[in-house]
């Protein structure tokens, strides 16, 4: 990334840039239990997105933002047609587990 000097331009440039992400890590950082409480073992990905299906259609979506933070979504897809439920931004990798499993749940006023 390159400094430029306009003020407000660095944080638009780092808010719209991600990383790429190592999906092993990031499951470990969730946690075996997590996963099999959240999609029951099912794991896919979407390019550079981890994403765990839940169930009617509800999946929890996790990116690597480009601080090393990471991007938790509640997506409901029906018909191809994708809705975000839920997003939380600048989630920790010691919050991952808990951020996920709370993502997962339908009950919970998730974001």
């Amino acid at each position: 990334m390159t400094w430029d000097h306009e003020p407000g331009r660095m944080k638009a440039m780092a808010t719209t840039t991600s990383r790429e992400q190592h999906f092993e890590t990031t499951l470990s950082q969730i946690g075996g239990g997590n996963i099999l409480a959240i999609s029951g073992g099912r794991i896919g990905t979407y390019g550079n997105t981890l994403v765990l299906p839940v169930r009617y259609g509800y999946s929890v979506e996790i990116d690597l933002a480009w601080n090393d933070t990471y991007t938790v979504r509640r997506v409901h897809t029906r018909k191809g047609v994708r809705n975000v439920k839920g997003e939380m931004t600048d989630v920790y990798f010691d919050q991952l587990g808990e951020i996920a499993y709370r993502a997962s749940c339908y009950h919970d006023n998730f974001a």
